[in-house]
């Protein structure tokens, strides 16, 4: 038996989004004036007097998406309420009854679980006395107000009271491995999910930008809990136009930083662009371990080798060229099982340490090859090496003078430790640090 899901439903801007983000503790869901942020289902675990539940989200009940997605939102409404342990019931003090209202309590009323109506906005004592009004519904009544932080203890005790008798008591294991999902839009992210844990979990469209939140599924892997985390498709800064595209594009660049591995979506049948450049500049940045995906390869099956994708990513992406590619159809599945395990293989290597003296001895070996250039004026000698952190691996090198070493040098010794430790195919942040002779270990010498 999984969590119980307290779903959260409502017309639109009576507060949801505020109100899973007030329960979770922190901005999990995109919150704007503008009805019809929310698409997807939103979650978060949250703990309620001692027992763990999921939070869900839901788009705004009877919203006229103007993207034409409608009908795709109220199919992730009724999956939400089919699933739900119990229902809040938000509706907004300030507005009082409305017809909207009256509509989506007649819905709930077709629902065999507990639900619990959920003034939101009764910002002060002064709007209590209008809270009366929502016993029309003939349900029980919380009065609170996401934004002033009134009222939570008395709604979490009221859940705690209609949530259903479970044995579950511990929070779910930890996710082993958390994937970000990225790529610009309509790429394929949406659907790729959906086969992941195999439900219709967020809706896939042929609308650009139909994913607004960055989203966290999850989904077993050989019995092993993982994260994906979908999210917004990215989009060249000038044309964030909305606040929502603000939000989102911030949403997807967090997603990167608290990812283990990083999933880059290209679309088979398009062309690399601007956004990509950008995006893969900003992972290199977050010294992310990444993947290049080319998705919907069903439509390219034997009509185009799939090393000239390679190449072309290669060509691009010169500086990143020992990032693994993987061809895969996120609409069949295919291949999908295999890069995952190779983004699992990324997750280890991210997490590997080597001992000084292995360290040192690929360090010596590279200088015998190649020693760094002296010039009039500098001359540079490198002492020895050390790791000092794992995810991702950080090395420094300490020399007599970091400014004697050039650049394409520094690179020369990444390559080296690249090839001849195990972070083959993920990123390392080399730093160098003078030290005098006098304070150091000798310089290092042949063995």
């Amino acid at each position: 038996m999984g969590l119980p899901q307290v779903v959260i439903v409502g017309r639109p801007n009576v507060g949801k989004s505020s109100l899973l983000n007030w329960l979770a503790g922190r901005r999990v869901a995109v919150v704007d004036p503008t009805a019809g942020v929310t698409r997807d289902r939103v979650s978060h675990l949250v703990e309620i007097q001692g027992r763990f539940v999921e939070v869900v989200d839901t788009g705004g009940i009877g919203i006229e998406d103007p993207d034409k997605l409608t009908d795709h939102i109220e199919r992730q409404i009724d999956i939400a309420i089919d699933s739900a342990a119990l229902i809040l019931f938000v509706v907004d003090t300030r507005a009082g009854v409305t017809a909207l209202d009256r509509e989506v309590d007649r819905r709930l009323r077709r629902v065999n679980v507990p639900v619990l109506c959920v003034a939101n906005k009764t910002d002060h004592e002064k709007l209590d006395s209008q809270v009366g009004e929502f016993h029309v519904f003939g349900r029980k009544v919380v009065a609170v107000s996401a934004e002033q932080r009134r009222g939570k203890e008395e709604l979490l005790e009221a859940i705690a009271e209609l949530l259903p008798p479970s044995s579950i008591a511990e929070a779910p294991p930890e996710a082993e491995m958390k994937l970000a999902i990225v790529g610009r839009r309509n790429v394929g992210k949406s659907t790729f999910i959906n086969t992941l844990v195999q439900e219709e979990r967020l809706i896939v469209s042929e609308v650009p930008g139909t994913t607004r939140d960055s989203v966290d599924v999850r989904f077993e892997l050989n019995g092993k809990p993982l994260i994906a985390i979908d999210t917004p498709g990215f989009r060249r800064a000038k044309s964030i136009a909305t606040d929502i595209d603000f939000y989102s594009t911030a949403r997807a660049e967090r997603s990167i930083r608290r990812a283990d591995v990083v999933l880059l979506f290209f679309d088979c049948k398009e062309p690399i662009s601007k956004v990509d450049k950008q995006l893969c500049k900003y992972i290199a940045e977050q010294y992310k371990p990444c993947m290049f995906v080319v998705n919907k390869w069903d439509l390219l099956a034997g009509q185009v080798p799939e090393s000239r994708w390679v190449d072309y990513l290669r060509d691009t992406f010169r500086s990143m060229w020992y990032v693994p590619v993987a061809i895969i159809s996120g609409k069949t599945g295919k291949n999908v099982k295999a890069m995952l395990r190779r983004a699992q293989a990324l997750f280890k290597q991210a997490q590997s340490r080597v001992s000084t003296s292995r360290l040192n001895k690929v360090l010596q070996e590279a200088i015998q090859r190649n020693p760094p250039p002296s010039t009039r004026s500098l001359s540079p000698r490198i002492y020895y090496a050390t790791q000092v952190a794992a995810n991702p691996p950080t090395v420094v090198v300490f020399c007599n003078n970091p400014a004697a070493i050039s650049q394409t040098y520094r690179q020369f010794l990444l390559n080296a430790f690249r090839q001849n430790l195990p972070f083959a195919e993920v990123p390392i942040k080399l730093y160098l640090r003078s030290r005098a002779k006098t304070q150091q270990h000798d310089q290092i010498e042949a063995r």
